[in-house]
């Protein structure tokens, strides 16, 4: 919290700066000034720490908020709201910036959805089906934070070595998080080498972890007199593919090459993060150009798609949509901005003559 609290203090006088003044014409100048969205509504599930979150960094760039969580984190929810007054009125700000609704009826929910002319935009977090909820159920703007269904596709040119400490680094440290791998996507003439080198790797480490490996990719062999390995392996099912496994899970399914990796992505991936690990950086460029989601990393771990971790600042969450912010939703995406015109007494036939000459 503290660290959260003093890196949006430093973040906010570039943030909220106005822009440079840009000459127009010769009779006056134009200036961009960020302006906050105005209420902003968060429904979201059993996450506390999200509740920290939106009562910190929509409230910093002066935004209202209205924080709606699970009743799983109810009563946690009454002690950080408590905590957000405290702060709001030892800052001399209105404690009505921040409110955290105790109501669990989803009448009261579906009412606020209801609300456009009170509410200036929506932020879902959570599992898919409520994302889903909240768009179908307002007019209210939305900006999603959907599910994570990424992948990681390893191309014949990998380093293998380096695919299966990606796989493992995008998946292990955080299980549930939205920026973690599920499925491996694996040019099927180096399908059976990359397993072998993901099982090397989760030795090496004493990483517990568990592959679902699809029948046409052969099992590892075991041996029984061998120590216990950290490992563990299961079919891949159908009803695997387009599923986050919230847990120390890995699918791994062959493919025949990018355009089976990309036809895959685009029929069960949600647009949040997918990965590539190549060699040939003709087909890593390709791999860029056609995969569709708001972060694509190129030989890395895909928990580098966060705010912090890539350098622009704090995040609130990561946005799957295309309109207004895609990706990380920092401070300066909660905001919006007024053109400001200062015309020295020009009327639009003088500026129009300015323009034309």
């Amino acid at each position: 919290m503290r660290r959260l609290t003093e890196a949006v203090r430093a973040e906010l006088p570039e943030v909220t700066a106005p822009g440079a003044e840009v000459p127009v014409g010769d009779w006056g100048v134009r200036l961009r000034v960020p302006k906050p969205l105005g209420v902003v509504f968060m429904v979201y599930e059993a996450r506390p720490t999200v509740t920290v979150e939106g009562a910190l960094l929509p409230v910093a760039v002066g935004n209202a908020v209205l924080l709606r969580g699970g009743k799983e984190i109810a009563r946690t929810n009454e002690v950080l709201a408590a905590v957000a007054h405290k702060a709001l009125q030892a800052a001399r700000l209105p404690t009505g910036l921040v409110t955290v609704l105790d109501d669990p009826d989803r009448a009261r929910l579906r009412a606020l959805l209801k609300r456009p002319d009170a509410i200036d935009v929506l932020i879902p977090r959570g599992s898919p089906s409520l994302i889903d909820y909240c768009r179908s159920a307002s007019s209210i703007p939305v900006i999603a934070s959907g599910g994570g269904v990424n992948h990681l596709y390893v191309h014949r040119s990998a380093d293998l070595e380096l695919a299966a400490e990606a796989a493992l680094d995008s998946k292990l440290p955080e299980p549930t998080a939205c920026n973690t791998a599920e499925m491996a996507l694996v040019d099927r003439e180096v399908a059976a080498d990359f397993v072998a080198a993901l099982l090397r790797a989760a030795e090496r480490g004493g990483r517990r972890v568990a592959l679902r490996l699809d029948p046409r990719i052969p099992a590892p062999h075991t041996d029984a007199a061998a120590p216990q390995q950290p490992w563990r392996v299961s079919g891949l099912q159908e009803h695997d593919l387009g599923r986050e496994f919230l847990d120390a899970t890995i699918g791994v399914y062959p493919v025949a090459g990018p355009d089976e990796a990309l036809a895959h992505i685009r029929r069960y991936g949600s647009g949040h993060t997918e990965g590539v690990i190549a060699t040939d950086a003709a087909l890593a460029e390709e791999f860029t150009r056609r995969a569709d989601a708001a972060a694509i990393v190129v030989n890395g771990s895909l928990r580098l798609h966060d705010g912090p971790t890539l350098q622009l600042g704090s995040e609130l969450s990561i946005s799957t949509g295309r309109m207004h912010v895609r990706g990380p939703v920092t401070l300066g995406s909660l905001l919006t901005h007024s053109w400001v015109v200062r015309a020295d007494g020009t009327l639009r036939g003088g500026a129009d003559a300015t323009s034309r000459s």
